[in-house]
Formats: C-alpha cells, sequence, structure tokens
C-alpha cells in the first residue's frame, strides 16, 4: 500500500472528512487501508542540502502529527507481509501487507489518545505539544526493524517525499513505543540500544528483554514471562495437574516463556508428556501433526504458550475434528482475545483457565475512538440529524475489536507507556530549566530521556503507581481469567483470582469466592495425571524409563511410614516407635517383659509357689520326726537349713517376673547368686559330713572333732561370704539396670535387665558351678560307703541334675529371645531347686511317711561285711 503526506496536528477534522470522501468516492481500498487514511498534510518547506543522501525511498510513518517533541511508535497494524523473492534487476516493490489488526489499530488510537491528553494538561509538560510517528510492521521482525531504522532518523517537516533527507541529525524521536510482538521488539531494541534510544513495549514479554546487557535501552509496562510462566506451573500444581501437555509459539515469546515455564514445573513437581511448538506460518500438514499429539496423548491439561496469531489457524484445524475434550490453560497472549470467544466453532475452549493482565477504565478513551468512528462513517452513536452509527460499517464481517470497551488490559500499557516518556521529559525539562539561562531553548536527547525513565516514578489516573526495576520491568499482577458460558450462549471472561509478584511466594496466587467451570462445563476440575495419587502408607517408585510423574504405589517397609499422600519416600519411626498396620502413623512399640498376666507368667509362679509350699510341707514332716532316726541320721540342723534356704531359692524366682526396675534387677541377680550358694554350701555340708562320718569310724581317727555342728555353720557362712563379697563388688562396679533391648525385635521393645558387669554375671554363676562341681566330686566318692541310707547317693544325683540343668542353661539363655531369655534363666532356679529338693529330701519322707518301719536306728546302722571297703 502507498504513503500519505503528513497532515498538521491541527488540520485532524479535515483529514477525517477527506478520509470520508474518498470513501463516498467508491474507492476500492481494503477495510485497513481505509482506516489508515487518517494522515495530516504538512506544508511543504524548502529543504537544505543534504549532506548524505539515502539510498531507495524514505519509509514514512502511517500515522503521525508534528509536535515540539516526537514519539515514535511501531505497532503490527497488520497480520501479515507478504514477501516476495526479488529479481535484482529492478526496483524492488514495497511489501504489501494483509489481514488489518484490529486490535493494534485500537492501541495505536490509545497511544494517539493519551498523547493528546497530555498536550491537554496544564500539569504536565506545560508549554509542550508532543508529536507522534506511528509505524506499521505487519506483524514481521524485518519491517519492525525497518521501522526502528526510519525513526531513529526520520525526514523531517521540511522534507518532501521526492527529496531524500538529511541523514546527519539527531533521531527524530526522543522514544519509541511497541513493539507488540516479542521479536520484533528484541530486534528493535537490539538496532536502537546502541545509541541509547528508550524502547518502552506494552505487549512484548519474553523475559530474555530483561537483559540490560543486551538491552540496555529497554523498558516495558507489561510484566515479563519471567512471573507469568511461574505463575502458570504453580496454576497447574494448585490443581494437582501433574501431567500436562505443552504448546509454544515458534518464537521469541514462546520459546523463552516456554523454557521458565518448564523449569518451573519441575521445580513444582510437574511432568511434561510432549512439547510442540507452532508458527502462524506453519503448513497444515504441521498443525494437524500436532492435533494429533495434542488428541492421542493422555494429559488432560493442554498449557498453551502462543501468540494469538499462532493460536488461531491451530484450533480452526481443532475444530473441524471436534471437541477433544481437553483443559486449556493460557497465557495472556490469547486467554482475553474476544476474537476467539466470538467464534462459535472454538467452543470447546469453554472453562479455559490463563492469566490476564489487569484490566483497566480509561475514561475518555471511548469517546476519542467513537469520535474517529463518526468522522470516517459519516454517522453518530449518539443519533441526532446524523445516521446512527451501528459499530460494523463496512466491518461486518470482521470481529469488532476496534470499539471494545471492555478489555482495555494492553490498550491501558500503551497508555502507561506513553505516560511514563512524558513524566520523564516533564522531569527532564524541569531540570534543565533549572539548570540553563531562560533565554536559550532546551536541547533533549534520547539519553537524556533514557537517564529520566529509569528513575521516574509517578501514579496514572487508574490508580496503578508506575516504576522500573533494574531490568526496566514493572511489579507482575495477574489476574486469573476463567472462560464461562452466559445463559444467552456468549463466552465471557470472568475473574476468579490474582497474581501479585510483590507477595511472599506463599501468597502469591489468591482465589476469589467466584465457582470456577472447567472443560465442557463442568464443576469439578479435571484430573491429568499420569499415576494415580498414591495413599498414605505407600511410596512412589518411578516406573523405569518414564517421567517421574509415572510411577508405582509400593507400601512402606515395617517400621516406615508416609502419612501424605504422594509420598517420595517413607520416614523411618524413631527408636521407640514403629508403624502401624496401615503404615501412616508411628506408634509407640509394645513394651515386652515376663509379666504376672500372662500365661507363662502364670505358670512360673504357679511352679515357684508349688516348690516354695513342697519344700515347707518337708520341713513340717521333718519337724514333726525330728527325733526319729532318719532325721537325726544325717544331720538335722544342715537339713533344716537347706530347706529354708530351697524355699528362699523358689521364691527368689518371683523377683524375676514383673516389670523391671532398677531395684529389681539388682536384687533377682544377687538374690539368686546367694541363695543357691546357701543351698550348695548345705548340700556341701551334708556330703563333707558323711565322708567324715565314715572316716571317723577308723581305729585312732579323732577327725569329726573339727568338723562339728560349729564348723558346719561355720563353712556354710564362709562359702556364702565369698558370694556376698562377688556381689557386692559387682553391685558397686557395675550393678544390674533396666534395659530397653530394641536390636532383638524391630516391632517391640524387651524390657530387660542388663547385667552391668558381665564380668560379675558370670563369677557369680562360676562360683555356683564351682561349688556344685566340688560337691558333686565329694558325693561321687562318698556313694559306695557302707549305709543302708547312704546320704552321699542321693547328693550325687542330686548334683549330676543341677549341674545339667545349668550347664544346658547356658546356651538356652544366651540363644533365647526377649523374654525367653527370663523364662529359661526362672526354668533353670526351679529345675535345679525341685532337683536338690526330690533328689535328698523324696526318699526320707518316703521312709518317714510310708515305710515308718525302716524308721529304725539297727536299720540305718545296719551293716554286713559286703558293705565294707578299704
Amino acid at each position: 500500500m502507498g504513503h500519505f503526506h503528513l497532515y498538521k496536528r491541527g488540520t485532524l477534522r479535515s483529514a477525517l472528512t477527506d478520509t470520508a470522501a474518498l470513501l463516498k468516492a467508491g474507492m476500492a481500498l481494503s477495510t485497513g487501508v481505509v482506516l489508515l487514511l487518517l494522515v495530516v498534510v504538512i506544508r511543504g518547506m524548502a529543504a537544505p542540502a543534504p549532506i548524505c543522501s539515502l539510498l531507495g525511498q524514505p519509509a514514512l510513518p502511517l500515522l503521525s502529527a508534528e509536535g515540539d517533541i516526537n514519539i515514535g511508535a511501531v505497532f503490527p497494524l497488520h497480520r501479515n507481509a507478504l514477501f516476495k523473492v526479488h529479481s535484482f534487476t529492478s526496483r524492488p516493490e514495497k511489501t504489501p501487507c494483509i489481514s488489518f489488526n484490529q486490535r493494534e489499530f485500537q492501541f495505536a488510537q490509545t497511544l494517539i489518545f493519551a498523547l493528546e491528553e497530555i498536550n491537554n494538561s496544564s500539569d504536565l509538560l506545560p508549554g509542550l505539544s508532543l508529536g507522534y510517528q506511528v509505524y506499521d510492521s505487519c506483524s514481521s521482525a524485518p519491517l519492525a526493524i525497518h521501522s526502528a531504522l526510519a525513526l531513529m532518523n526520520s525526514p523531517g517537516p521540511e522534507d518532501s517525499l521526492g527529496d531524500p533527507s538529511s541523514c546527519s541529525r539527531s533521531p527524530a524521536v526522543l522514544g519509541i513505543v511497541g513493539e507488540s510482538i516479542s521479536t520484533s521488539t528484541i530486534g528493535i531494541s537490539s538496532l536502537v540500544g546502541p545509541f541509547n534510544i528508550p524502547v518502552i513495549s506494552h505487549f512484548a514479554t519474553c523475559a530474555c528483554l530483561s537483559n540490560k546487557k543486551k538491552f540496555p535501552s529497554f523498558f516495558r509496562t507489561i510484566p515479563s514471562d519471567f512471573y507469568q510462566s511461574r505463575a502458570l506451573a504453580k496454576l497447574v500444581k494448585h490443581f494437582g495437574w501433574n501431567w500436562v501437555g505443552v504448546v509454544n509459539s515458534n518464537n521469541d515469546y514462546g520459546n523463552n516463556g516456554m523454557a521458565t515455564f518448564m523449569e518451573a514445573a519441575w521445580h513444582e513437581g510437574v511432568c511434561v508428556e510432549y512439547q510442540e511448538s507452532i508458527h502462524r506460518t506453519d503448513p497444515r500438514e504441521k498443525l494437524l501433526e500436532v492435533i494429533k499429539v495434542i488428541r492421542r496423548a493422555t494429559a488432560r491439561v493442554v498449557v498453551l504458550f502462543v501468540g494469538l496469531g499462532d493460536i488461531v489457524p491451530l484450533m480452526n484445524e481443532m475444530a473441524l475434528e471436534g471437541d477433544p475434550g481437553l483443559q486449556w490453560v493460557g497465557s495472556e497472549a490469547w486467554i482475553t482475545a474476544r476474537l476467539l470467544t466470538e467464534n462459535k466453532s472454538y467452543g470447546f475452549l469453554r472453562g479455559a483457565v490463563g492469566f490476564a493482565i489487569r484490566n483497566a477504565r480509561l475514561d475518555g478513551l471511548e469517546q476519542f475512538l467513537d469520535k474517529f468512528w463518526e468522522t470516517v462513517f459519516q454517522c453518530s452513536f449518539e443519533g441526532g440529524s446524523s445516521r446512527l452509527c451501528t459499530g460494523a460499517e463496512s466491518l461486518a464481517k470482521l470481529n469488532n475489536q476496534y470499539t471494545d470497551m471492555s478489555e482495555l488490559r494492553i490498550p491501558n500499557k500503551v497508555y502507561t507507556a506513553v505516560y511514563a516518556i512524558a513524566h520523564a521529559l516533564h522531569n527532564l525539562l524541569t531540570d534543565l530549566k533549572n539548570d540553563t539561562d531562560s533565554g536559550k531553548i532546551p536541547v533533549y536527547t534520547p539519553q537524556q530521556v533514557l537517564r529520566y525513565l529509569k528513575e521516574v516514578r509517578f501514579r496514572v489516573k487508574t490508580g496503578e503507581e508506575i516504576w522500573f526495576d533494574d531490568n526496566g520491568d514493572v511489579v507482575a499482577c495477574y489476574d486469573l481469567l476463567n472462560w464461562q458460558q452466559e445463559e444467552d450462549g456468549t463466552m465471557q471472561f470472568h475473574v476468579v483470582g490474582l497474581y501479585d509478584s510483590s507477595m511472599p511466594p506463599e501468597q502469591r496466587i489468591t482465589f476469589n469466592k467466584g465457582k470456577l467451570v472447567w472443560a465442557g462445563g463442568q464443576a469439578e476440575a479435571p484430573a491429568s495425571v499420569c499415576s494415580e495419587s498414591c495413599p498414605t502408607g505407600t511410596r512412589k517408585a518411578v516406573q523405569k524409563g518414564k517421567p517421574v510423574c509415572c510411577y508405582d504405589c509400593v507400601p512402606c517397609a515395617e517400621g516406615e511410614i508416609s502419612n501424605i499422600t504422594d509420598s517420595n519416600g517413607c520416614y523411618r519411626c524413631d527408636l521407640e516407635y514403629w508403624s502401624n498396620e496401615k503404615r501412616d502413623l508411628c506408634v509407640l512399640k509394645p513394651v515386652e517383659f515376663l509379666s504376672y498376666e500372662e500365661i507363662m507368667g502364670i505358670v512360673l509362679v504357679f511352679f515357684s509357689l508349688l516348690g516354695s509350699g513342697v519344700t515347707t510341707l518337708v520341713a513340717v514332716v521333718f519337724s514333726i520326726h525330728k527325733d526319729t532316726p532318719i532325721v537325726r541320721a544325717n544331720n538335722s540342723e544342715l537339713s533344716f537349713l537347706l530347706l529354708f534356704f530351697l524355699t528362699l531359692c523358689f521364691l527368689c524366682s518371683l523377683t524375676f517376673i514383673g516389670r523391671p526396675s532398677e531395684w529389681s534387677c539388682m536384687l533377682r541377680h544377687t538374690a539368686f547368686g546367694i541363695t543357691f550358694v546357701l543351698c550348695i554350701s548345705c548340700v556341701l555340708g551334708k556330703t563333707i559330713v558323711v565322708l567324715m562320718a565314715f572316716r571317723a569310724t577308723l581305729p585312732a581317727s579323732n577327725i569329726m572333732k573339727w568338723f562339728g555342728p560349729t564348723q558346719q555353720r561355720l563353712s556354710v557362712l564362709a562359702f556364702t561370704l565369698i558370694q556376698v563379697l562377688i556381689c557386692v563388688l559387682w553391685l558397686t562396679v557395675s550393678p544390674p539396670f533396666p534395659y530397653k533391648n530394641m536390636k532383638t525385635y524391630k516391632e517391640k521393645i524387651i524390657l530387660e535387665c542388663d547385667v552391668g558387669s558381665a564380668i560379675g554375671f558370670w563369677a557369680v554363676l562360676g562360683y555356683i558351678g564351682l561349688l556344685a562341681l566340688l560337691c558333686f566330686v565329694l558325693a561321687f566318692l562318698a556313694r559306695k560307703l557302707p549305709d543302708n541310707f547312704n546320704e552321699a547317693k542321693f547328693i550325687t544325683f542330686s548334683m549330676l541334675i543341677f549341674c545339667a540343668v545349668w550347664i544346658t542353661f547356658l546356651p538356652a539363655y544366651v540363644s533365647s529371645p526377649g523374654k525367653f531369655t527370663v523364662a529359661v534363666e526362672i526354668f533353670a532356679i526351679l529345675a535345679s531347686s525341685f532337683g536338690l529338693l526330690f533328689c535328698i529330701f523324696a526318699p526320707k519322707c518316703f521312709i518317714i511317711l510310708l515305710r515308718p518301719e525302716q524308721n529304725t536306728k539297727k536299720h540305718i546302722m545296719g551293716k554286713t561285711s559286703n558293705d565294707i571297703r578299704y
């Protein structure tokens, strides 16, 4: 399309009238061309001789007005540029553009509205007028760079279209607003950055533009995708979607935004099943392949980080195959596009959620746009004498985004960008007036504006405070939108939440009380997981060769728990705790000890009491028949002492039953050691008495006077004192103590008595064994002495049983687990005690009670010649 002469700003009405006249004349122009005939003709002035000349035709702005200070702007007013392959045999023609973009034209008109508002203000830049030069990049990065080159050295008001402009002067603009596309903005910023010409974008969100080393003069009034990508990752995580598919635009906006999203999603524990990239210029086969991947995937949530121009071709092909039944999550580039909501074939987008720039109300903008519309189409929105405007004059086949005042999210950012430059200029003007003489005209340079932009801080009439951080970014604040279908069938945007990057991380996303609608109009959020959630008591085990979100649920091992769903691991309980049956709670381990309430304890108590009772009964029988020969013949005093000590042996086993305590642990081992030594000492005394008695029958033998009753008592006392000394040393150095044994069993605690000093414990047992062995040897030697009732035979047999029990006890004691160790020790005490009781006293009781005729001195002392051996 051709370029047109510039008019003075004051002749805007005449320009619009001329445009309307062209419509009436029936010029065959596209709607976009008609709207761009808003040019203002500038009176020609004689240009000075050029110092250098441009090679080729100068690029002229499509919309412009001259002011004291000019601002440049680049907008993609068309969606596509028709590039041609040049033959290099003739001058290349200008690149034609197609598919007029009404939304971008609204942005351009918003810029003009903001400048008109500033020019009419008495508070901001008083006495100065701001002009503009608006270029069309046609959504093409090369044309955007071409526009930036033109703004860096624009033709002045004195230049004509035929004469080239001087290319040696300073840039005709002090700042550039634009571009809407990140890739084009990167090209512009890379070009003008070395010349310190500030660029303020209203819609370029690529996080890469925050790099001040590459783009030192770049600013933006829209938040960086650094925040949006992380907000989307947190949103996906919030709704429990850990298995998603992603599609991004194959440009700087989509590639960088998706890379940031992927990183943030990984940190949030979200896995991506597939990643596809698309571009508006892709062939249909490529789009169909992407749709095939989306439909065949198991992920039910798709994150679309794409530009509006890229999503339309994809949705057109998707609509042909019907509703895929997916939940869509969108970026701000398309989530507020009326072009999509008003297309009935895109009904499958119902329930889509995504973040959008916060909405705003710009007072006066609607009237400004209406005024333009009325002038172009010779109608009136208020009626009256003129024809009533319908809002669809010659635009019936297009979605009328130009007059849509409900979504001013991005126009507000254009408005803010203009005011940022104006406030920087105002601050610059104030400082220059203070530093220069009143007679001199201040000189403004882009470098000065750049410096003041870095420090600018102001509040626009919408109430928002604007300032730029070190990266040229503003504070990120988004509305969370949900596409909901109204009763009349229209699709509307409902604000259901908010994201504010200035808040603490855990408070950045907040949700309103409004109800969300999901894909297909469902009231419940859809599930999108590779594997179902693992319940408590299990852990996730990643499936081989698959992402971490694909896992099997493995039950926790014994002693480990997981008390949260989807736990990555099981956690071992503390030493005194054990996992419950469900493996979701640590409970105190049961404490096990030999108690009086359990069957084993009851049985052992019964035999202990039985033994002491039988021993007492034997003592009673002996007491009754204490004057009979069989009682008197075998040292009745030692017999009564032995019976008393046997009773103590039976009763000491009771100290091994019950909950161990510090005193019971010391008592049980010392009582056992001392009482058994008392018993063995008595038996040893009786054995010695038998030997001495028969030795005393030899001629000239008076040995019995050296081992009378007093010596017998002293021998028992002496043997016992040695054991008492061992026990005292044991208790003094390292006494037994209660001990929680958590090694034998993992699932329970064995409460037992630790012997403390192992030397002391085995010394007590060793001393008992030594006395028993000595007693056995002496009794064995005296077993065949001539006597009808030779007690040495029974002592030999009792010691044989005693030694057998305790020899068997050693391996059983060491190998028995838990409370069975105590049971083995009690059994050994009772068995050896019963062995002594029955082997020594049962034959005597048998004669006393059942064979009284044998209980005579003659029978006991009866001897034959065959009985004596020398």
